[in-house]
C-alpha cells in the first residue's frame, strides 16, 4: 500500500559525483534528451522578448528565472495536471507505466512515449539522467509538509542543486484549491489553457448534480492483503470537495499517524455503516473480486446491494480530470439508494 506516509531513508549525496555528472551533462553526454518545448505556447512565443519568471510555491519559496522554464520535469501527478493545462514536461517520475507497458492511470493524459521516465516506483529516481536533461524546473505535489512526493530522501539534496523545485501542497486543501495552484503555475509558464473554460463549466455542473445525493452515506476504502484502509476526508482534496458539496462522506473515528486513513483488520470491515462504498482503483489496491473473498466485506449491506463503485484516489488536479471524475460519480450515485 503506497499511502502519503512512508518510511524515508537518509543518504548524503556525494559532491564529487554531482560535479562529475554536471560536467558530463555540459559536454552533451548522459543519454537521450527529450524535446525542450514544454508548453503549447512556448514555441509561438519564442521570438517574443524574454520576461522574468517568478512563482511562489506552497513551501513559501519564491522561484525566479530570467524567463519562464521550458525544460520541466514533474512527478506524474503534477505532470498530469500541468499537461491538461497545456504544459508539456520533458520527463516524469513516479508510477507512469504498468507491467504490460501501458500507461498507469495516475499519469492521466500525459503521452508517455514523448517524455523521459526517470523512475516508475517509490525511491527510484535516475539522478544522472535527470542532470543530463539539464532541467530548468522540477514540480511535485506534497502530501507531507515541505516534502516533494516521490523525490527520494537519499538524493533530494543533489536534485535540489540541479534546478529550482516547486512544491504544490495537497493535504488539507480542497481539490479546487489544489487545481487553482496548478492553474497559477501553468499560467506563469505560458500554458495554452485549451479546453479549460469548458472543463470548469463541467465541474460546476457535476458538483450541482452531486448535491442531489445528500441522503446517501458514503464510505471510501482501499483494500490490502491484511487490512482495509478507510480514507479520512479532511486529508484528501477530492473527498473534502465532496463534503463541501454536501455529501455525507464517512469520517473515521480514529486515524493512523499521519491522518490520512484508519487501518482496520478485515474482521472489522463492518466498523462503519454506509449506503455506498467507493473503492480505491489504484494499481496497488485490491480489486473488488479480491475484496469479496473477505467474508466481512462481502456481507456489508452496500456490497450486497451492488452499491460498490470505483474511485480514483489520485486523479490529476485539473479541471478536465475532475469533470470526468465527478460526472462518473454522479452517474454511479444515481443508481444507488439509501439502505435500511
Amino acid at each position: 500500500m503506497s499511502g502519503p506516509v512512508l518510511a524515508r531513508r537518509g543518504f548524503f549525496a556525494g559532491a564529487a559525483g554531482l560535479a562529475a555528472a554536471l560536467t558530463l551533462a555540459a559536454c552533451g553526454g548522459g543519454g537521450t534528451q527529450a524535446p525542450s518545448a514544454t508548453s503549447a505556447a512556448s514555441s509561438s512565443a519564442s521570438s517574443a522578448p524574454a520576461q522574468a519568471w517568478t512563482f511562489t510555491d506552497d513551501r513559501g519559496r519564491k522561484l525566479t528565472r530570467p524567463q519562464p522554464p521550458t525544460k520541466i520535469v514533474a512527478q506524474v501527478g503534477a505532470a498530469a495536471a500541468l499537461w491538461d493545462f497545456g504544459v508539456r514536461p520533458i520527463a516524469v517520475f513516479g508510477p507512469h507505466k504498468l507491467k504490460d507497458g501501458s500507461k498507469d492511470p495516475q499519469v492521466g493524459n500525459v503521452d508517455i512515449t514523448k517524455v523521459t521516465g526517470l523512475g516508475n516506483v517509490w525511491d527510484e529516481f535516475n539522478v544522472e539522467q535527470y542532470i543530463a536533461l539539464q532541467p530548468e524546473l522540477l514540480v511535485s505535489g506534497m502530501y507531507l509538509k515541505d516534502t516533494l512526493w516521490y523525490v527520494p530522501e537519499k538524493s533530494k539534496d543533489t536534485i535540489e542543486q540541479v534546478a529550482p523545485t516547486a512544491g504544490i501542497a495537497i493535504t488539507g486543501k480542497t481539490a479546487a484549491q489544489v487545481i487553482g495552484k496548478y492553474e497559477e503555475l501553468a499560467t506563469s509558464l505560458g500554458a495554452s489553457m485549451e479546453g479549460v473554460a469548458e472543463a470548469k463549466a463541467r465541474v460546476e455542473a457535476a458538483t450541482k448534480e452531486l448535491a442531489r445525493f445528500k441522503d446517501l452515506k458514503i464510505l471510501v476504502v482501499s483494500g490490502g492483503a491484511d487490512s482495509l484502509w478507510v480514507f479520512n476526508p479532511p486529508q484528501w482534496p477530492d473527498l473534502l470537495e465532496l463534503k463541501n458539496a454536501g455529501l455525507d462522506v464517512v469520517t473515521p473515528s480514529k486515524v493512523d499517524e499521519g491522518g490520512s486513513f484508519q487501518t482496520l483488520s478485515w474482521e472489522n470491515a463492518d466498523e462503519y455503516d454506509a449506503d455506498v462504498i467507493l473503492y480505491d482503483l489504484r494499481t496497488q489496491a485490491l480489486k473488488p473480486d479480491e475484496m469479496m473473498k473477505k467474508p466481512t466485506f462481502a456481507g456489508l449491506p452496500a456490497v450486497k446491494a451492488g452499491q460498490l463503485y470505483p474511485w480514483n484516489a489520485e486523479a490529476p488536479f485539473s479541471y478536465q480530470s475532475y469533470a470526468t471524475l465527478l460526472e462518473g460519480l454522479a452517474a454511479d450515485l444515481a443508481k444507488a439508494r439509501p439502505l435500511p
